[in-house]
């Protein structure tokens, strides 16, 4: 669970996720107005509290977070660079989607990035179109996506494809 001791450290994660990860499909145009030097930090601040925002803690740094909404709507999901490849965002994001079912979200869906479109793939969510949105006259792309809550999507540690196996508990503080 997000506290607010977190506030910086998931800056730092955001920031470091984009501009590590991001670079394999974003420009540096796209990535500077995406995730710039100075974030408006009132806003993110108020992004942050707005729902349920799951952090992924590991040795005592914030190496992932997912915020979600009651209504189903999964935002920032995000994992830093040093972390990747290790599950972290998609435990992250079945925490998230799990906790939206519980409180009677109807449909899952997402604003994806192209660097998180496998991610959201491979947990079950498919595109229901690519969208052309605007940060500060740059223009980015990323994919609206969605999946029906009741769809159970399990996958295997070892290759991300559908598995009959159980996943293990997230990562995420809570």
């Amino acid at each position: 669970e997000y506290r607010e001791t977190d506030f910086d450290a998931v800056l730092e994660c955001f920031s470091a996720s984009v501009r590590g990860i991001g670079p394999r499909h974003y420009t540096q145009e796209q990535i500077a107005v995406w995730a710039p030097e100075s974030p408006d930090r009132e806003a993110w601040d108020a992004r942050l509290r707005a729902g349920r925002t799951l952090v992924a803690d590991v040795d005592g740094v914030v190496a992932g977070f997912v915020r979600v909404e009651e209504r189903g709507y999964v935002d920032l999901l995000y994992v830093d660079p040093q972390f990747e490849r290790r599950g972290l965002g998609r435990r992250l994001l079945h925490e998230a989607c799990s906790w939206a079912v519980s409180r009677g979200a109807e449909k899952l869906e997402s604003d994806v990035s192209i660097a998180a479109r496998p991610l959201f793939e491979a947990s079950g969510f498919e595109v229901e179109r690519e969208q052309r949105v605007q940060r500060r006259g740059v223009w980015l792309t990323n994919y609206r996506m969605s999946r029906d809550p009741t769809a159970q999507v399990v996958h295997s540690r070892e290759s991300g494809n559908p598995s009959k196996q159980p996943d293990g508990p997230p990562p995420a503080r809570g």
